[in-house]
């Protein structure tokens, strides 16, 4: 574990009063990545048919700006949720629209939760833009698994493709 930055964590509770076990679920990685200096879980994880979807918020602060907050997303393990399976190399969306980029705290976009559509795959993604605002984006959850799939290191892909 690295001493750098802010980390995911799982407790787990017998009767959601009294938590224990905590366990680290993912780092803040190290260096350039969008993710370098803090993440942390956003809306409720995702279950899927192949393991729990996260999305996440990395944080990575530079010279120029204080920080540029961007999405990530990875994939855990169903019963073992501490477990990940897959993490994205990059980020999957991030401040691209002027309302995004600029205002109270300039690029930032921050997911705070979703709702899925019936057909079960549109996820409407609701995220705070600049701190001061809450703005709508779509996804789907095959779409967001197979970018995992093109997106995330060799060792983890092996690890997903093998279960």
């Amino acid at each position: 574990m690295t001493t750098l930055g802010s980390h995911m964590w799982i407790s787990y509770s017998p009767d959601l009063r009294h938590w224990g076990r905590h366990r680290l679920m993912l780092e803040a990685r190290r260096g350039a990545w969008v993710d370098a200096n803090k993440i942390g879980l956003s809306p409720p994880p995702i279950e899927t048919s192949r393991g729990w979807l996260v999305l996440y918020h990395g944080v990575r602060h530079t010279r120029l700006r204080a920080a540029l907050y961007r999405l990530g997303v990875a994939l855990f393990e169903l019963e073992n949720p501490e477990k990940c399976l897959l993490r994205g190399d990059s980020w999957i969306f991030g401040p691209e629209a002027e309302y995004e980029r600029h205002g109270d705290v300039g690029d930032v976009v921050f997911p705070c939760g979703y709702t899925m559509d019936a057909d079960g795959d549109t996820l409407n993604i609701y995220y705070g833009p600049r701190d001061c605002a809450i703005a709508l984006a779509q996804a789907s959850v095959r779409s967001l698994l197979s970018w995992l799939d093109a997106n995330a290191s060799c060792e983890r892909r092996q690890r997903a493709q093998d279960l």
